[in-house]
């Protein structure tokens, strides 16, 4: 049968049977939505906002996050129970899911898009992944002091490098992990860099790693580019002779955000943002809130600033303009606002309210509700444009 003959058979046979077309998705529009009670994830659309599919299964989701593959089609889940799900978002469908260790914490991908870095608070430590088949590649105890305890692992990044940045929590030390030989990853340890390090901030230039301290004043401090010279403190006399008030939750530092040549830092205990310039790294502002703060997140184009809070005045937001340092906007979109999401340009943003059981997009320029999509009890907000981002 020549060429001609079998196309003109395939036409036929698509009239007999009614072809439909395939549904294209771009991948670029797409964004997961984490419903954290229900142990499930939204794949929503972010252009044109909708919920396009929810995928269930995936365990504990009480303090989840999420990475993109480079591609944008494959979402990894970190679950509080150990998790790692691989979730595809073309095929709405649970590619693959393990159970890695006893509590996670969260995760980074590397640089090049194939491993995938879990940090753990149970045992402690950080496991390396295969970023297609989830094969364990390498397990780096978090051990620490003459006596080998184990610590909890916070604020992993990836970093330039095929490196993939941590901090220890009772450990006191900041590693440097270069994953180029995955199997037989280097660890650089710096010791002694503060009391109890939480949670840390990449620069978006990955530049810059800074974790937040809860035991002590300041911020540890740790030059990329120049990591010979070590980690120093900066801010250590930040209010330390002010008050300190209860902390109801504990700021998320990657919420951090960078804007220009300032840092928007949000305050341990304080009802306030710092605004930390990051040529000299000294103080330039402290800038009152309606509350305790926990995300800080800069508006793509660094303009703004929106801030959340922890209880009791969750149902809070406010926006910082970034010109003069002034709060321009309080918003009051429902109880427990608990995570925001711009747009990848940053004309609009998302925002988690969990006690209302709904998502919300606000346009940024107006401040004026745009969309209200219902979700369960969401929290984390994540968009595939992460997936072109160092840090995150």
């Amino acid at each position: 049968m020549n060429k001609v003959s079998t196309l003109l058979l395939g036409v036929a046979a698509c009239g007999l049977i009614a072809c439909t077309p395939v549904a294209l998705r771009a991948t670029g529009d797409l964004g997961v939505v984490i419903e954290r009670e229900a142990g499930s994830v939204q794949i929503v659309n972010t252009s044109k906002p909708a919920m396009l599919s929810r995928i269930e299964g995936l365990g504990d989701l009480s303090h989840a996050s999420v990475v993109f593959s480079r591609d944008q089609r494959y979402a990894y889940v970190f679950g509080r129970d150990g998790g790692l799900s691989k979730i595809d978002l073309l095929q709405d469908k649970l590619d693959n899911r393990i159970i890695q260790a006893g509590n996670s914490i969260g995760g980074a991908i590397s640089q090049d898009g194939k491993l995938i870095a879990v940090s753990n608070y149970t045992p402690g430590g950080v496991k390396i992944f295969s970023a297609e088949t989830l094969e364990q590649l390498a397990e780096i105890p978090a051990v620490y002091g003459d006596d080998h305890k184990l610590s909890k692992v916070v604020g992993l990044v990836d970093v330039p490098g095929q490196r993939f940045a941590c901090s220890l929590f009772e450990g006191n030390e900041i590693w440097l992990i270069d994953a180029k030989n995955p199997r037989q990853p280097e660890v650089k340890k710096f010791k002694d860099i503060g009391k109890q390090p939480y949670d840390a901030l990449l620069s978006p230039d990955g530049h810059f790693y800074a974790a937040g301290l809860f035991g002590e004043k300041g911020l540890a401090l740790l030059d990329l580019w120049q990591p010979e010279q070590g980690v120093k403190p900066i801010l250590q006399d930040y209010g330390k002779d002010d008050e300190q008030l209860p902390v109801y939750k504990m700021p998320h530092l990657e919420g951090w955000t960078m804007a220009g040549d300032w840092l928007f830092v949000p305050a341990i205990g304080r009802h306030e943002v710092l605004v930390i310039d990051k040529r000299d790294w000294h103080l330039v502002k402290r800038i009152a809130l309606a509350g305790q703060p926990v995300f800080v997140s800069a508006r793509p184009d660094g303009r703004q600033i929106w801030v959340n809070f922890a209880f009791p005045d969750n149902q809070t937001v406010q926006v910082i303009d970034v010109k003069d340092f002034n709060i321009v906007k309080t918003l009051q979109p429902g109880k427990a606002v608990l995570h925001m999401e711009f747009s990848p340009r940053g004309e609009s943003v998302w925002l988690a309210v969990r006690d209302e059981d709904r998502l919300m997009v606000f346009d940024t320029e107006t401040f004026a509700e745009t969309a209200r999509l219902p979700a369960q009890k969401p929290s984390g907000i994540f968009f595939t444009d992460r997936a072109n981002r160092i840090g995150w």
